[in-house]
């Protein structure tokens, strides 16, 4: 059986369940653009109106800014980063409701709005891999290691985030939101993620950049639950049973 070596700690297992957003892709340079003009577009609607945001900008969907705006991070438990494409119409049309917008046209412009920014990011094929990433997936491959992928988005994107990303073809279960009942946390995805790939849990290991993919693998009895913090303190994955900065502190033998 293979064998994953992180820092000093071996743990053998048979396949890897993997996050997208913020785990395969860096999140910030594909969805950070995204809310940027997402911000953008309801800040207009609402200035036609005389309104603003209700609550602070940053808090809308959970990113930072500097001082002249521009999106320089997001928060791990925020919006951004968990929210599903519902709950984020939901999220965003509350602040058009607010400022006295039907809750049906809300949602019909925030649809719109999210259109127009999915739109430029296809335009833009904008993803970028995670550092370490490539390597590490070869590595993978070449132990004959079972990867997956669980993720709250739907299939259509993850689908284009994975083929820009030019990993598509290492994995052989990918279980969106979509395909499931229930989401993160609940375990119903590695489960499944689990049975198309022939795998048992317990020699199954899961890599996430949030509590919600740490929760995941715990209730579905997965070996091994890494949480991934680029920022190196992951204060948030309080459920993971290791912390890594990146995928330069991994490595597979067999």
């Amino acid at each position: 059986m293979p064998i994953l070596h992180i820092n000093d700690e071996c743990v053998p297992c048979s396949g890897i369940l993997f996050d997208k957003d913020g785990t395969l892709l860096d999140l910030l340079a594909n969805w950070g653009n995204w809310a940027e003009l997402v911000l953008r577009g309801l800040e207009d609607q609402l200035a036609i109106m005389g309104a603003g945001f209700i609550v602070e900008r940053s808090k809308v969907l959970g990113t930072q800014h500097d001082p002249q705006g521009k999106l320089i991070g997001y928060d791990p438990a925020g919006p951004l980063t968990m929210a599903t494409e519902e709950e984020s119409y939901g999220v965003l049309a509350w602040q058009l409701y607010a400022a006295g917008v039907p809750w049906n046209e809300a949602l019909t412009r925030v649809k719109s709005i999210t259109k127009n920014a999915m739109y430029e990011l296809r335009r833009r094929r904008m993803a970028q891999p995670l550092a370490g990433l490539h390597s590490f997936l070869e590595q993978c491959s070449a132990a004959s290691l079972k990867l997956g992928v669980v993720t709250s988005d739907g299939a259509k994107t993850t689908g284009e985030h994975l083929e820009w990303l030019n990993v598509a073809g290492y994995f052989d279960s990918v279980v969106t939101r979509d395909r499931v009942k229930n989401g993160k946390p609940a375990p119903e995805m590695a489960e499944l993620a689990c049975r198309e790939l022939g795998l048992s849990p317990e020699e199954t290991i899961i890599i996430g950049d949030s509590n919600a993919d740490m929760q995941l693998g715990k209730g579905a009895g997965l070996r091994l639950a890494i949480g991934i913090s680029a920022s190196g303190d992951g204060e948030h994955l309080i459920d993971a049973d290791v912390i890594i900065s990146g995928f330069n502190e991994l490595r597979i033998t067999y």
